[in-house]
């Protein structure tokens, strides 16, 4: 009976753990609706326009303009890029490439995705992908690794027939993270997110002087604000990890401690 009780609690208390921890495995929600997506790129990393992870942007430029937009990515998460080029009726091939750079303006390695594409002549399309590592809360100052912060997207042809030079093109790009969990976790954070100052605004005292105005970092933040790094689903592993070694403990403790009472001992002994 007191078996029963003892591993009953156990499968209780990896029910209730179990839970937010798988919460964390499944992709981040996207917001509903593309209402107030923008409609507009820019032309460089300081007029990128930014875009929220879950909406469709869209635009519409010339072949061989450079297209820039950015995006926030925060510790645990795993950007996914997509990017779709809608080409003129009749065009000769092309090919088209979206690039991934970080805050710090560091091209960065799509884990996998066809990152270039070659459309071939008279296609109505293109559609490029890039798969970024997992984003890590903290890395070495030397190492290239994704860290949290505002990352750049480039598109833009990287193979272009003279004729096709200026000529009318749609493209529509969407960014979705999946949430890695504590299996990616490591044991330290950064201080700030790597992300550039490219704003300023006033605060909200009514003044409108130089001393009321301060830097902003940037306009664009995950849902929920920016992790401290310091949390993840390995905590919640290592306290059922702890809580199962006490409850196997205290069954074989149980099992081998005996029913019988100790013999008495003679009178004088």
């Amino acid at each position: 009976m007191r078996m029963t009780t003892v591993w009953g609690a156990a499968l209780l208390v990896l029910g209730l753990a179990a839970g937010p921890a798988a919460a964390d495995s499944t992709p981040s929600a996207s917001p509903s609706g593309d209402a107030s997506a923008p409609t507009s790129a820019g032309t460089s990393f300081r007029t990128a326009t930014e875009i929220e992870q879950g909406r469709t942007a869209t635009a519409s430029a010339s072949t061989g303009d450079y297209l820039y937009w950015s995006f926030a990515a925060d510790a645990l998460e795993r950007p996914t890029v997509r990017a779709t080029v809608k080409l003129p009726a009749s065009h000769a091939a092309q090919t088209w490439q979206v690039d991934v750079y970080d805050g710090l303006r560091r091209r960065q390695a799509c884990q996998y995705g066809a990152q270039t594409r070659t459309a071939a002549q008279g296609a109505a399309e293109v559609e490029v992908e890039c798969v970024l590592r997992t984003v890590r809360a903290w890395s070495e100052p030397w190492a290239d690794d994704p860290l949290p912060g505002t990352y750049y997207v480039r598109l833009t042809t990287v193979r272009l027939q003279t004729a096709d030079l200026g000529r009318p093109v749609d493209a529509t790009v969407r960014v979705e993270s999946k949430d890695v969990g504590g299996s990616a976790a490591v044991d330290g954070w950064l201080a700030e997110p790597l992300v550039p100052g490219v704003a300023v605004t006033s605060q909200q005292n009514g003044k409108d002087d130089d001393s009321a105005r301060t830097a902003v970092l940037s306009g664009i933040e995950p849902d929920g604000g920016w992790s401290s790094g310091w949390w993840s689903d390995r905590w919640v592993w290592t306290g059922i990890g702890a809580v199962l070694a006490a409850l196997a403990g205290i069954g074989g403790y149980v099992l081998t401690r005996g029913t019988g009472r100790p013999g008495r001992v003679p009178p004088g002994a």
